[in-house]
């Protein structure tokens, strides 16, 4: 995927339209995560360095545009993103108003105007054409940064690249060329790890995956499934009976891809779930009537690192058990491990994304060794099921490069 990119545009007195995602956690007026915040910054400080002039767009929350709430402003933002910038962020209270749109256009170089909510407004997410111009008269070149919304077909991500010159940002631009890296052309062998709770979440990745790379650990409750599928007894494990069609369906388009399946061997379960459970290692297709298997067993993890081992791509989704509650996170931290020594050898690529995921490699302390790690929870997925993400194919669309 080619696409014009803002770090090859002349930038100097420009305005800036950028569509940051800012959706970040908070306790109050304060952040408690500021990884989205300080990935956004470090792209942007160099462009602000040559000149450029920032009016930044972002939402937060989910607030009712009908009764704007002042608990989603994004003006507790002002602060953290002065910081992570290291210069004076200006605000303004909307992000159409006469007074935003006056607030740019004396911007000098290397200023930086945060607006208000997007959300605050029903045009936003009606992808309106007129909430979309609205915003337009607020930059001279429209920057899109915020990977993570680019599946949706918001004003802001879709109509408004369609109004003004349209560019990929630094942080959508590297996450595009990693993922890219990962799943359309891989180093070979190239592996992917699958885990979560089920199967139905996460068909169309599946189907996906087994067309494009050469092996696939199923781990979590999506394991208990496929397990299922070939006869083992679940007890009381989370699995899902209505989806064994759909397994022998992702097994039959594997072995004509050529791409082999991975499960688990053996499985650690338990009769409760709650830290510090009593847990027991048995084959995967002997799990008691009364346990629920909650994590894959050590001679699984043994198999899936030899599988690791010989893999010079490995792209990760989901973790392969309970791995919130301890004792279960064990074979997903033991595994996040090895592969993260594979990218610090130099032996593998790795690209991990998903919520759970992020969390998981956390966890295993071992998130900064990853080759990338995607914050995105929609648009990562829907990248890996090979959807066309609607506000990467409006970069790709009529509008002018800058």
């Amino acid at each position: 995927m080619t696409l014009a990119r803002i770090t090859e545009s002349d930038v100097r007195g420009r305005r800036l339209l950028v569509r940051a995602d800012l959706n970040v956690p908070v306790d109050g007026d304060h952040v408690t995560d500021s990884t989205r915040i300080d990935r956004f910054a470090a792209g942007m400080r160099p462009l602000l360095e040559r000149g450029a002039r920032l009016v930044i767009l972002t939402h937060f929350g989910r607030p009712d545009p009908a009764a704007p709430d002042a608990e989603f402003s994004v003006e507790r933002l002002v602060e953290p993103l002065a910081k992570a910038l290291g210069r004076p962020v200006r605000f303004a209270h909307s992000c159409i108003s006469a007074h935003a749109v006056a607030a740019s256009e004396i911007l000098e170089d290397g200023d930086v105007l945060l607006c208000e909510n997007l959300r605050f407004h029903t045009g936003e997410a009606a992808n309106d054409r007129d909430f979309a111009a609205a915003l337009a008269r607020l930059g001279d070149i429209y920057v899109n940064d915020a990977f993570s919304c680019a599946h949706r077909a918001h004003a802001s991500t879709h109509a408004l690249a369609r109004m003004l010159p349209a560019v990929a940002g630094p942080l959508l631009a590297e996450e595009l060329e990693a993922l890219s890296a990962a799943l359309d052309a891989p180093r070979r062998p190239a592996v992917a790890i699958v885990g979560g709770a089920k199967v139905s979440s996460k068909i169309a990745v599946l189907k996906n995956l087994v067309q494009k790379l050469d092996a696939i650990i199923i781990g979590g409750g999506m394991a208990n499934t496929f397990l299922f599928a070939q006869g083992a007894p679940m007890g009381r494990s989370l699995h899902e009976p209505d989806q064994i069609d759909t397994v022998h369906e992702i097994r039959r388009l594997a072995e004509e891809a050529g791409c082999r399946l991975h499960l688990p061997q053996d499985v650690v379960v338990a009769r409760e779930l709650k830290t510090g459970a009593r847990k027991q290692v048995v084959a995967a297709h002997d799990c008691p009537a009364d346990a629920m298997i909650l994590d894959a067993g050590p001679r699984a993890l043994a198999d899936f690192d030899i599988v690791l081992s010989g893999a010079e791509t490995i792209l990760w989704n989901g973790p392969l058990g309970a791995f919130e509650v301890p004792p279960f996170d064990q074979s997903t931290i033991l595994l996040a491990r090895a592969a993260a020594d594979l990218t610090r050898q130099g032996l593998a690529v790795t690209v991990a994304g998903g919520g759970d995921t992020v969390a998981a490699l956390n966890l295993a302390g071992v998130a900064g060794d990853f080759t990338y790690v995607s914050t995105a929870g929609g648009a990562f997925l829907e990248w890996l099921e090979g959807k066309t993400l609607p506000a990467i194919a409006a970069l790709e669309g009529p509008a002018k490069a800058a």
